[in-house]
């Protein structure tokens, strides 16, 4: 150790523990290990190259997929790597007054990636949601989940949020949800065959268990919607 010159506080925490569950039950939506059984759910709201379905698939690295048996072959991959997927399951029973029709049934997946114990930091990537599943509750709940996840019960304390810089959606909602901006890697990727300029956000454990947590709590809460299911108050209006 060289004398006088300035070092890192230490880290003196228990070990962050690698993800193993099965399930991450919410209100409106359960987190499912995936599995090829959420195949066929999941083709159904994602899959398919139709005009409804292929701007799902701009900034991911893959798909959009023309039929069931290679997106089969696709989440057979996914599940096989060495990242965590979750399967995001929908609990709403009524949905704007009238039964849910999705109701139990796959509306998108998420996943822990990047997963770093000895260095406490761990990603929310792969996020692909359906259009039954975008700008919800729902798709809220599933982000608090996974974080509550990986910060709360794995002990990271570093969760990361990427994107390619032009996905003006994701880097709002990373933003939405509590995440920090920490800048963009230029030319960081090359994804089929084009140039990505990545951005970066992140959040740390003290933020989610300082005030993050308890803020998406709030909101998330039953009593900050009316009966149609409208919010009343903003989510940035909790972390005010």
């Amino acid at each position: 150790m060289t004398v006088g010159l300035p070092v890192g506080l230490p880290v003196d925490l228990p070990p962050a523990q690698l993800p193993s569950a099965s399930t991450l039950p919410g209100r409106t939506v359960s987190l499912e290990r995936l599995t090829l059984e959420h195949a066929d759910g999941l083709f159904a709201c994602l899959g398919g190259t139709d005009a409804a379905h292929r701007p799902l698939w701009t900034y991911i690295p893959d798909g959009p997929y023309e039929d069931v048996d290679s997106f089969r072959a696709s989440l057979a991959a996914k599940i096989a790597s060495a990242n965590y997927f979750f399967a995001v399951i929908d609990r709403r029973a009524v949905v704007d007054g009238t039964p849910n029709s999705l109701f139990g049934r796959e509306v998108g997946y998420i996943c822990l990636m990047r997963i770093e114990p000895a260095h406490f930091c761990v990603e929310m990537g792969h996020v692909l949601f359906s259009p039954f599943l975008q700008r919800t509750v729902c798709a809220s709940e599933a982000v608090y989940l996974l974080a509550c996840y990986a910060i709360d019960t794995l002990g990271y304390r570093r969760l990361e949020w990427k994107c390619d810089s032009l996905n003006a959606k994701s880097r709002h909602a990373a933003l939405r949800y509590g995440f920090a901006f920490e800048g963009i890697f230029r030319q960081h990727l090359v994804i089929r065959g084009r140039n990505r300029d990545t951005a970066w956000f992140s959040i740390l454990r003290e933020e989610w268990q300082g005030s993050l947590r308890g803020a998406m709590e709030a909101w998330l809460d039953e009593a900050n919607f009316n009966e149609n299911g409208t919010q009343k108050r903003r989510l940035e209006e909790f972390r005010k």
